[in-house]
């Protein structure tokens, strides 16, 4: 429960509050912004931009609850131990901890798919060739070693890659804003009011990433002062991404435009007011962007699956440590090594609407924790309260447009459901029939 340096760890090794806020800017803004942003556009029409606003109110919410969690418990576990603290019933930490890892693998892959895609297209390859999962599996592997090396160097990556593409897109917007056509944006609601909240649930994956700054609690500078900010800090700095990026991309663009050209959305976006040159400006914020998603989410989730292990709810292999730097190799390893497996094999738009659904639930859990523990972790009752309603909405309304629209995907969201639970009953050791 200590902030101390662990043994090995200098203070100086520590992560700043600028690294943190990096951390959790790179975990949010990545592949999501450049794949979800057509099937938003779609849905909510010229209200896109109003959905990643209703996305980010939910986000600000649950954000408030991992800051005062995160800093009561100051836990690299995150999201698992305040289920832990939660619930007196343990399966349902274990199976949250199984479900946010299972998440995160299903981000990475989509992250590094769209990386592929885009350095494919950038060398004049087809998309979903050989070159797109080849690059796929190489920036899996590159962060892999980067995290590998130690906390500084993750830290310092995620800074520098985090400058450059916001850089890359306040460019974009700054350009874009200037082109703008009315009539791409009014009436605002052409889709229905309905379609704001569709939306926000199918892009809702795009504000994952917050969640993994309590989980470097323990390699950040002063936690107290730095945790509650970096997170609302982040999530601020991201909303503002996407409600400007999104009013750029369908300010520019028609629906029917938005679609036609799905990941290359944005970079199409940039070229009536850059030409050829924005579109490749474009697809280099999204080589980056996806780059330093890639390295957040694995920074965050081998520590998840580290502190699962010596909760015996992972084998116990996932919490072996680097001895001199305090690193969780062998959680890094299996975890990219899984990503690996679902980037080259797996229907990456079921998985995208699977994340999305997994950390709805997952964040609806954690402000209902918050309200367990409100009195524990000195939190009102107002904000986690309005968190966990407008959660459990959005979850419910993502699985009524799966249902209408896409039976097939909501099939095999739920086959995955299924398979996480038996996983967790049979290997965490914590089978429901056994006391506590």
């Amino acid at each position: 429960m200590n902030s101390h340096p662990k043994s090995g760890q200098t203070s100086t090794e520590k992560l700043s509050l600028v690294e943190v806020i990096a951390l959790g800017i790179g975990g949010m803004v990545g592949g999501g912004i450049f794949s979800v942003l057509g099937l938003s556009a779609l849905v909510s029409g010229h209200a896109a931009p109003l959905a990643f606003a209703f996305g980010g109110v939910i986000a600000f919410l649950t954000g408030y609850s991992y800051s005062k969690l995160g800093l009561h418990y100051r836990s690299d576990g995150g999201s698992f131990t305040y289920l832990e603290q939660a619930f007196k019933q343990r399966n349902i930490a274990g199976l949250g901890g199984w479900l946010l890892l299972v998440g995160y693998i299903g981000t990475m892959a989509l992250y590094a798919y769209t990386f592929g895609t885009y350095g494919a297209a950038m060398m004049s390859a087809p998309a979903g060739g050989w070159l797109s999962h080849l690059l796929a599996s190489l920036v899996l592997l590159v962060f892999l070693g980067i995290n590998l090396v130690g906390v500084k160097a993750s830290g310092q990556t995620e800074l520098l890659l985090v400058v450059v593409k916001v850089l890359i897109l306040a460019v974009f917007t700054v350009a874009g804003l200037f082109s703008i056509q009315s009539d791409h944006l009014l009436p605002v609601f052409n889709q229905g009011a309905g379609g704001v909240l569709m939306g926000a649930a199918l892009i809702f994956v795009a504000y994952e990433g917050f969640e993994l700054i309590p989980n470097a609690v323990n390699e950040m500078q002063d936690p107290a002062k730095n945790l509650g900010r970096a997170i609302m800090i982040a999530i601020a700095i991201t909303t503002v991404i996407y409600i400007l990026v999104s009013l750029v991309a369908v300010g520019n663009l028609t629906a029917a435009e938005i679609d036609k050209y799905k990941e290359y959305a944005l970079a199409v976006a940039a070229k009536p007011s850059l030409g050829q040159v924005g579109f490749l400006l474009i697809g280099l914020g999204a080589l980056l962007s996806t780059a330093s998603a890639i390295n957040a989410t694995l920074f965050g989730t081998a520590r998840l699956g580290m502190v699962m292990a010596q909760e015996e709810a992972l084998p116990r292999a996932f919490s072996s440590m680097e001895r001199t730097k305090n690193i969780p190799w062998v959680s890094l390893v299996a975890i990219s090594g899984v990503t690996l497996i679902f980037v080259n094999i797996a229907d990456l738009t079921v998985i995208s609407s699977f994340a999305s659904s997994t950390f709805l639930l997952i964040f609806t859990a954690i402000n209902l924790s918050a309200i367990r523990l409100k009195d524990r972790i000195g939190i009102g009752l107002a904000a986690p309260l309005l968190g966990f309603l407008l959660g459990l909405g959005s979850w419910l309304v993502l699985i009524g447009y799966l249902w209408q629209h896409s039976q097939d995907s909501l099939l095999q969201i739920g086959i995955f459901y299924v398979v996480v639970i038996v996983a967790e009953l049979l290997f965490s050791k914590r089978a429901l029939v056994r006391p506590h």
